[in-house]
């Protein structure tokens, strides 16, 4: 299991350094100028010194050398520093950001904790929900509970969440007035009163979010929990007198979990980028509106950061999918 898990390790080391490679070039080559927005008045001169003190007067590979160099040497110093009082990343030049003059990945850590309050919530609560509905509604195929259960699922997966968060916000904070209308982010938790407030203001998100993952897991689980209900293997199970549970929860349901594995461990990085639009609706302070305002503001480290993070997140949760595999079907481990 080692061997495998370091197989896969040493192949997510070149890809993570062709994607960095692929999202600095294709940022580097597009249009837009850091000192667009500041006013007419500034000498040519003195814009071309902006400029230089912000590092694009290097050579392109240099500068790509520099930001490799940040993300993977001085930023994990800097978290060693932070965490146990140590001095390695003293005097080291980190990423900046282009509009508020900051370490891009302080302004992140900032931002990480209202995404997970929502979309990490959001993702638990839809896997609790869709594996259970999809294990049966495929042992009991063509029952009402499958038949609404694939109605639910087909409008949750086909219904953007800018029309199903406004809609909730409609019917639940202006019609009944039940739930607050916008997440405030500057709510601290820090007894029971201030935990419920929490609550309130996460569930209409993490609704909108939950659904569309609840509906596409479910689906998933189903087809593949029908796969396996008809093997030969489960038909050998039933025959040597094994209790239907057994049969149902213990052998068709780690074999049906293979692929399911794949859509929960990718849909994690994938969730980041699909908050971007929940959390403009319902005005979350993470890291989705902290992309799209760095690419409004055309903040090239900012956006080039957190597009490799959520490009890093792929591949560690595939890599974490692959040792996954492994543990399920061992034969896995050997191919």
């Amino acid at each position: 299991m080692l061997s495998f898990f370091i197989r896969r390790l040493i192949l997510a080391v070149p890809t993570l350094l062709f994607i960095g490679l692929a999202i600095f070039l294709l940022l580097d080559l597009a249009p837009g100028d850091p000192t667009a927005q500041l006013p007419l008045t500034i000498p040519p001169e003195v814009r071309e010194q902006i400029r230089q003190s912000l590092g694009l007067g290097e050579p392109m590979p240099i500068r790509f050398w520099k930001w490799m160099v940040q993300f993977f040497w001085v930023e994990p110093q800097v978290l060693i520093d932070s965490i146990f009082g140590t001095q390695f990343s003293l005097g080291d030049q980190r990423v900046l950001s282009w509009q508020s003059r900051s370490p891009v990945m302080d302004i992140v850590v900032q931002r990480i904790p209202q995404t997970l309050w929502v979309v990490g919530t959001a993702y638990v609560v839809a896997i609790l929900i869709a594996i259970p509905i999809g294990i049966y509604s495929a042992y009991r195929q063509y029952s009402i509970f499958d038949n609404v259960g694939t109605f639910v699922s087909m409008v949750g997966f086909s219904v953007p969440p800018f029309f199903s968060g406004v809609l909730v916000i409609v019917i639940f904070a202006v019609q009944l007035g039940w739930l607050p209308s916008i997440y405030d982010t500057t709510h601290v938790v820090n007894d029971w009163d201030s935990f419920v407030v929490q609550l309130k203001q996460m569930i209409m998100p993490v609704m909108v979010l939950a659904l569309q993952i609840t509906a596409q897991l479910s689906r998933f689980m189903r087809a593949s929990m029908l796969d396996n209900l008809n093997q030969d293997y489960v038909r050998t199970a039933r025959a040597k007198g094994l209790s239907e549970k057994v049969v149902v929860l213990v052998h068709v349901l780690r074999n049906s979990m293979i692929p399911v594995v794949t859509v929960i461990a990718l849909g994690i990085p994938q969730i980041f980028g699909g908050a971007i639009i929940t959390e403009q609706v319902f005005k979350v302070n993470g890291i989705g509106q902290l992309l799209i305002t760095a690419i409004q503001a055309n903040d090239i480290p900012m956006v080039q950061t957190l597009t490799f993070i959520f490009a890093a997140l792929i591949v560690l949760f595939n890599l974490i999918a692959d040792v996954l595999y492994g543990i399920l079907d061992p034969r896995i481990r050997y191919d």
